[in-house]
């Protein structure tokens, strides 16, 4: 998948606040990825992340944060990929279709049992609008919260960074390249269902999860 800049369209049509928050964040990012990367990479990963969600967002107030953290994630990755970050610590991207549910939960379990021993993204082929409310309601029920996580489409960056792949249902559409290590799990999309098979969803994945990082020594 391919991201693509911002049109000029988009950008005349931003409110002055909405300007004035994506300038923000870009001076935040040039902060914090001096020495790697200079404004006008900041500038063109801002403005590509702020288009994946401007189509589709059902609240534009939160655009340019969303955006934000997006980049910041994507440009993490790319530091990876040039060999400008190396801590040593294993990359794990968990995928699905529409980012909502079965990947965030992998995420939510992953992160809370490996801390900062370890790094983890998701993203979907198709990402969705908004993260599964019975995922974030299961996830709670655990102590681990996913309500602040949005979906998100997976990118070339993030691929190449992760030294593993997990990816449950997105089929032919998740990417693949050479040299990674996948795995494919086979696990009930939370889409429409109940919170009791939520709930089901939920032990699976946390047992998957938890086999994972055993596997990674951590």
């Amino acid at each position: 998948m391919t991201v693509h800049p911002v049109s000029e369209r988009t950008w005349e049509s931003l409110h002055a606040d909405e300007k004035l928050a994506l300038k923000q964040a870009a001076a935040r990012l040039a902060d914090e990825f001096t020495g790697l990367y200079g404004p006008e990479t900041i500038e063109r990963f801002l403005a590509s992340s702020f288009d994946q969600f401007a189509d589709r967002a059902k609240v534009t107030k939160f655009l340019p944060l969303l955006a934000e953290r997006f980049s910041r994630q994507r440009l993490r990755a790319l530091a990876r990929v040039e060999g400008l970050h190396t801590d040593g610590k294993p990359v794990v991207l968990f995928l699905c279709t529409h980012n909502t549910g079965r990947s965030q939960m992998a995420l939510g379990f992953f992160q809370a049992l490996t801390g900062d021993k370890a790094v983890a993204w998701s993203g979907g082929s198709e990402p969705g609008l908004e993260v599964n409310s019975a995922a974030i309601t299961a996830m709670a029920e655990r102590g681990i919260d996913i309500a602040h996580e949005f979906p998100k489409p997976w990118t070339d960056e993030t691929v190449r960074a992760a030294d593993v792949v997990i990816t449950m249902g997105c089929g032919d559409a998740c990417p693949v390249f050479p040299g990674k290590r996948y795995e494919n799990w086979d696990i009930d999309d939370p889409h429409d269902q109940d919170l009791d098979t939520v709930r089901r969803i939920r032990y699976e994945l946390e047992r998957r999860v938890r086999t994972l990082i055993s596997s990674l020594q951590l």
